[in-house]
This record gives structure tokens, C-alpha cells and sequence, in this order.
């Protein structure tokens, strides 16, 4: 006897008054689809099933939360919410991918323990190119510093004997570029991705 169709939105209504059987018909009608969506950013079979659980996991708890809005189909849904754990899972891997060391110069300042890929290094490229565009915006003397201590990596040091004037005041400069700098991209939502 063939099993009958039940809508989506049907088993997620089944779901929220408390019918279990509605999640588990959802994890079996779309675990593929996710899964294999995963699989083929991350080449990572491991990886993906774990991402794939975690979305399953957010999925369930918005649905019973009550704070799902039936906006469209279900799958396109599911599909972007698997998307954003994926890039969920990028951001923070990156964010914690640098060692420091005490040293300034120490050699665990200078390893990455991730391969940067094309895509991260265009969009890094772009990105600085945005910030040496919006430099132009900066009154002279703190455009001076950042490209001193960014473009040419000079020291504060090296920076206040080259313009004459104290480390205190070079270090103001820098940080009064950067207030200036984060108000510009702020005022005119520009997306910088470094």
C-alpha cells in the first residue's frame, strides 16, 4: 500500500502541537537534499554530517519555538538556513584559526592553521583596495599614518621620527584614522570583509 502524501507545512503544524512523527517525516523528506548541499561546500564527509545535524537542530527548535513563518516553500528555507550554519561554521573557524604568542616577533604570530583560499584572498584584496579608496576621506596627517603603518609597516616608532612628533601622538592619529575610517563605512554601509 503506498504511503500518502502529507504536505510540509501539514507535518510542521503536526510538529508544533507536539506530533513527533511530523519532525521525523521533515529529518527523512530533506536529510539527502541537506546533506549533500553541505557535502559539496565543505568536501568534508565528517564535517558535513555535523553541520547538517546543526541544522536540523535549528530548524526544529525555530519550528517549535513558534517563530517559523511559513513565507514560501519549506525547502528553500531549510536550504538557507543550512547555507547560513555553513558560513556560521566558517566565520567562527577563521576567528579561531590564529595562535598568538607573547613575543612580538614570536613564530606563532606568523602561522595561519588554515589555507587561505582564492575567494578569501580576492575578497582581502578588494577590501583593502576599498579601505586605500576611502583613505582619501581622512585629513592628511592620518592618512600619512596608515599608510605608514599599513602600506610601508613602519613601527609607531619609526613613524613618530619620520613626522616629527611623539609616539603618544602618532598612536592618537592612528586611532582617531580608524574612529574616522569605521563612521564612513558606517554612514555609508559599505561591507568590508578582512
Amino acid at each position: 500500500m503506498k504511503k500518502e502524501f502529507i504536505a510540509d507545512n501539514e507535518l510542521i503544524v503536526r510538529f508544533k502541537s507536539g506530533n513527533e512523527s511530523g519532525a521525523c517525516d521533515l529529518f527523512n523528506r530533506y536529510y539527502k537534499k541537506v546533506y549533500s548541499y553541505i557535502y559539496i561546500i565543505t568536501k568534508d564527509r565528517d564535517l558535513a554530517q555535523d553541520l547538517c545535524q546543526d541544522t536540523f537542530f535549528k530548524v526544529f527548535n525555530i519550528i517549535k519555538s513558534k517563530s517559523y513563518k511559513e513565507e514560501g516553500k519549506f525547502q528553500q528555507w531549510i536550504m538557507k538556513v543550512a547555507h547560513n550554519v555553513v558560513i556560521d561554521y566558517y566565520r567562527k573557524s577563521k576567528k579561531m584559526t590564529m595562535v598568538y604568542d607573547c613575543e612580538e616577533n614570536g613564530v606563532f604570530n606568523k602561522i595561519k592553521l588554515y589555507d587561505e583560499s582564492y575567494e578569501d584572498r580576492i575578497i582581502k584584496e578588494q577590501s583593502l583596495e576599498q579601505v586605500k579608496n576611502l583613505l582619501e576621506y581622512l585629513p592628511l596627517e592620518q592618512k600619512e599614518i596608515i599608510q605608514m603603518r599599513h602600506y610601508n609597516n613602519l613601527s609607531f616608532k619609526e613613524i613618530a621620527d619620520q613626522t616629527n612628533v611623539s609616539i603618544n601622538t602618532a598612536l592618537g592619529r592612528m586611532r582617531y584614522a580608524i574612529i574616522n575610517l569605521r563612521k564612513i563605512v558606517n554612514e555609508n554601509n559599505i561591507y568590508l570583509s578582512l
